[in-house]
């Protein structure tokens, strides 16, 4: 970044996910614990147990484009966080069709695997209709938003794993301070498919129960799907327009563990090196950072190695994970999360780690349990991926 780089503001904030319709519904899930989990009720698959799910419930509006195209629900569900996003954020049609508007959305596997029947015809030596090669070629998240406003911006999708939501968001950010947009629209997208769920399963690392993040009985993940989506732009052009900030992006970091597919390096090296990054970026004292929206997954692993880091960087440093009330949802993971701290620092509140009951006595710092409340305007939200990517935002609320 240069010197000159300019403050991100956010104007807009949209989430969906199994917690809640909006953003104000998933906060009200997550400070009373809701968890709206259960079967699948959209893909069965032959497994002794039926693992649990967090699956947001009903059809999701925008079901086809301008064209008459089906879209992916993937796109489906970005569509609807974007919705209440530019909502929120105040921009008229003049501002959409006048301004440099840049798309940058993370997803994981949702464009790519909604396509089961197709694969099956085909191996099959059946005929498959070619509907679903369409609307494939129909779905990318980013371009479809940039398509639904009628954007002029550069259009980017990421797909970095579990992290893409955060590094969407990230990107977006350095967009704005370069000056390459006057207003980007960013955040990260996934949904439910029976090919992640088996996929999960067969790492062994899926919990047939509610996960526990951080708890001493804790054994997998629930897989999620959602979308978190915020409208981001520098703050002189967000007052210029009369838009008042919800808050700020005030640093990202990024880095790779290079030491396993699926598992974080076991001291965490790669993890601190993101948090060291954007945190110095930030400029931002560390006895300032108020809370952590940690990963948090419910996996031996992941949970472990956060615990350590975290104790190490930023002892005493409240944290907790909101994947109790959410389930992981993937590439959307990231995005949710930071729009999750966001509106926590401006409610000077994080809620309990939903799950957490026990501490492990091998960890050396555990989440909170109950709501927490705090006077300071920064906080932490970090994802972890597989093939190592650990990315990290640091994040200010409106302020008083």
């Amino acid at each position: 970044m240069n010197k000159t780089a300019k403050k991100t503001v956010i104007t807009g904030m949209g989430c969906l996910s199994a917690a809640g319709a909006t953003l104000a519904g998933n906060m009200v899930s997550l400070f009373s614990k809701v968890r709206n989990l259960g079967p699948s009720k959209r893909f069965t698959t032959d497994h002794v147990h039926r693992f649990p799910v967090f699956e947001v419930p009903g059809q999701v509006d925008e079901t086809v484009d301008k064209a008459g195209t089906e879209l992916t629900r993937t796109t489906r569900l970005a569509l609807a966080a974007a919705r209440e996003a530019v909502d929120q954020s105040g921009l008229t049609r003049e501002d959409l069709s006048s301004k440099r508007i840049g798309v940058c959305m993370g997803t994981s596997t949702g464009c790519s695997l909604n396509s089961i029947q197709f694969y099956d015809d085909l191996r099959s030596r059946r005929s498959p209709g070619l509907s679903p090669v369409r609307r494939y070629l129909n779905s990318n998240p980013a371009a479809c938003i940039a398509k639904r406003y009628g954007l002029n911006g550069p259009v980017q999708t990421v797909v970095n794993a579990c992290s893409s939501g955060t590094d969407a968001l990230g990107i977006g950010a350095s967009w704005i301070q370069q000056g390459l947009c006057d207003i980007v629209i960013a955040g990260g997208t996934d949904e439910l498919s029976r090919v992640t769920y088996n996929g999960f399963i067969s790492l062994m690392i899926t919990d047939h129960e509610p996960s526990r993040p951080f708890d001493v009985t804790r054994n997998g993940l629930n897989l999620g799907e959602g979308a978190g989506i915020m409208v981001l732009e520098s703050q002189e052009h967000a007052l210029a327009g009369g838009r008042v900030p919800l808050g700020s992006i005030l640093g990202y970091g990024m880095s790779c563990d290079g030491h396993h597919l699926v598992a974080p390096h076991p001291k965490g090296l790669g993890l601190k090196k993101a948090i060291d990054h954007a945190v110095t970026f930030s400029k931002v004292p560390r006895e300032e950072i108020m809370f952590v929206n940690a990963h948090g997954t419910g996996t031996r692993d992941n949970d472990r190695v956060e615990s350590m880091v975290l104790a190490d960087l930023l002892p005493g440093v409240p944290f907790g994970s909101t994947k109790g009330c959410t389930g992981h949802t993937l590439g959307a993971a990231g995005a949710l999360e930071a729009a999750f701290t966001v509106a926590c620092l401006n409610e000077h509140r994080m809620p309990p780690s939903t799950g957490f009951t026990e501490k492990e006595s091998e960890m050396p710092a555990s989440p909170v349990s109950t709501t927490l409340a705090f006077k300071g305007n920064v906080a932490i939200s970090q994802s972890l991926a597989f093939g190592g990517n650990n990315s990290v935002l640091v994040l200010e609320g409106k302020g008083e």
